[in-house]
């Protein structure tokens, strides 16, 4: 699975609003069910967010925070991006705040795709230019790109 099939740009929000980690999961989950029209979810979706970050943050780079949850909720994986200009406060391993996040939503018989998907994403990350390019994204189409040009990168790679 590819990022670029996680990661549409319907789910891509450029400029989040959001100042603490309660308000970022609160306003990407509202991206979420916004683009895929499924409103009954939101309260289930939060509450497998809010579980698992409940185990230990995570706010594992500096300035990157990748949330997930497993939820029957969803079907396969889904994914939302979100990008901060002023930084989010999200108790992050190195006290520092977020500016990229990368937001997981696994159906809970998907958990094996689940960690290649989060491999491939930490070696794409690996890169600095991606995570400076991304910033700079100015739409969501922007942004779908930038990870679809890194992705094919990586795959001429293989």
């Amino acid at each position: 699975m590819l990022l670029t099939q996680v990661f549409t740009p319907e789910c891509i929000k450029i400029d989040l609003e959001s100042e603490s980690k309660d308000e970022l999961f609160e306003e990407m989950v509202d991206v979420y069910v916004t683009a895929k029209a499924c409103h009954a979810d939101r309260d289930s979706i939060l509450k497998a967010l809010k579980d698992r970050e409940a185990l230990m943050s995570t706010g594992i780079k500096k300035g990157i925070a990748i949330p997930h949850g497993k939820t029957p909720a969803v079907s396969g994986i889904r994914g939302v991006l979100g990008v901060s200009k002023q930084g989010i406060d999200y108790d992050s391993l190195d006290g520092e705040p977020v500016y990229l996040v990368f937001l997981f939503l696994i159906n809970p018989a998907e958990a094996e795709q689940h960690l290649r998907i989060l491999q491939r994403l930490a070696f794409l990350l690996d890169n600095p230019s991606l995570q400076s390019e991304l910033m700079e994204a100015q739409s969501p189409q922007a942004a779908f790109g930038i990870i679809k040009k890194y992705e094919e990168m990586h795959n001429s790679g293989d």
